[in-house]
């Protein structure tokens, strides 16, 4: 056992001096598969963690959401429906809202505007969102708002303590500012604006007994996909969602953009592969000769081979730990800066969230699979073809 455990200290002192001799052939191959890895990395990373944030921010949304459809386009629902749906056993509660988006030319983005009733539609209690600043407005305040961290930076900018907004007709509706969203919640409030469920019917110009769709919530959610069924029976007009559907829509689509996106790095990653290949396949004569020198000396076969291996998983698992921790890095404290405008969306207002990626071994075993092994049969099998050739040809060979 001694003896074996000396021959592979040997065989591994051999190898670091042999990686040193050629250190800088050896550095560049480790730097180009640490940036291939960063980029295979960081999109698992950041697709998880999306799709976790998402699943987060999916608590304040309504257990069943219900939209009016007309020739495959959402139109307004009728307050009428909310007599009909609230008659379901089961339904806790129905209340309409009215929500749409407002683009402002003076600085290019667009906010989300959203009319609520404050009594029936409490945001601690049913939206899960806190105010860092200021309060909550009272059901009979009218004018108004409460809003999201960035649209109040904007409003700072301008050195205005109102929010002057236009409605259809270009009147101008003017704001105070009751309270403002907490940074907790920027993910879905920092484009937010918040007002009372008239003034928003107003600023639309939307009918009073008229809403953009109605919030269910339910007693039980077990009775969820039974209570949505009964809605789709009772208004066929109706386009019924639950909470899972919307999330599963999530995970679709953040999975969608992220295959679009690794495809795109296919091109890349092949390339290395050809790169790491041809690399390792076209073996210099120095290196032919020094293998043909050792199996002279006594060397066999699997010891070449052995020093091989070694040589390529030194450098890969180098590159992998490095890769992998950039791209941790980089989604973690730099937001995927890189990446994140493609899975998410582009927005003049982009809210500044932090992404928590968790260190999930199935991911890390894909990039190994994608990454280290390939790498390791274009280092492995070229050596022991060379290996393979009677050491006398070899060298009259080189």
């Amino acid at each position: 056992m001694l003896s074996g455990l000396t021959r592979h200290v040997n065989i591994l002192d051999f190898t670091l001096a042999s990686l040193w001799r050629r250190r800088l052939k050896n550095v560049s191959v480790l730097l180009v598969f640490a940036g291939v890895i960063f980029l295979v990395a960081s999109f698992q990373m950041v697709t998880q963690a999306l799709t976790e944030t998402a699943a987060q921010v999916l608590r304040s949304a309504p257990e069943i959401t219900v939209q009016r459809m007309s020739a495959g386009r959402q139109v307004d629902v009728p307050e009428e429906y909310v007599d009909k749906l609230s008659e379901i056993f089961g339904v806790r509660d129905v209340v309409p809202r009215v929500w749409g988006y407002y683009f402002d030319e003076l600085t290019g983005a667009n906010y989300t505007v959203m009319g609520i009733d404050p009594v029936r539609m409490p945001l601690a209690e049913k939206l899960h969102i806190s105010l860092a600043e200021g309060v909550m407005f009272g059901a009979e305040q009218r004018g108004a708002v409460v809003l999201g961290r960035s649209v109040h930076e904007m409003l700072r900018k301008k050195g205005s303590s109102l929010l002057s907004l236009f409605r259809p007709d270009l009147s101008q509706f003017s704001f105070t500012v009751s309270g403002i969203f907490n940074a907790d919640t920027d993910i879905l409030t920092n484009d937010l604006i918040v007002m009372h469920i008239e003034d928003a019917r107003d600023l639309f110009q939307i009918a009073q007994d008229r809403a953009t769709d109605l919030c269910i919530y339910v007693i039980n959610e077990a009775e969820i996909p039974t209570i949505a069924k009964k809605i789709a029976g009772i208004l066929p007009d109706a386009r019924v969602l639950t909470r899972s559907q919307i999330s599963k829509t999530y995970q679709v689509v953040f999975g969608w953009r992220s295959g679009f996106a690794s495809v795109c790095l296919l091109a890349a990653l092949t390339a290395f592969v050809i790169f790491a290949w041809d690399k390792a396949s076209g073996l210099s004569p120095e290196e032919r000769r020094e293998i043909s020198i050792l199996k002279i000396l006594g060397w066999e076969t699997a010891d070449i081979l052995a020093v091989r291996f070694w040589e390529g998983l030194v450098v890969s698992g180098l590159a992998f730990i490095i890769g992998c921790t950039l791209a941790y890095i980089h989604v973690a404290f730099f937001e995927a800066s890189l990446f994140r405008p493609v899975l998410v969306g582009w927005s003049v207002i982009y809210p500044p969230f932090q992404l928590a990626p968790k260190l999930v071994i199935e991911n890390f075993l894909l990039i190994f699979c994608l990454t280290v092994l390939p790498y390791q049969a274009a280092t492995v099998i070229p050596a022991w073809r060379s290996a393979s050739v009677p050491a006398d040809s070899a060298l009259s060979g080189s």
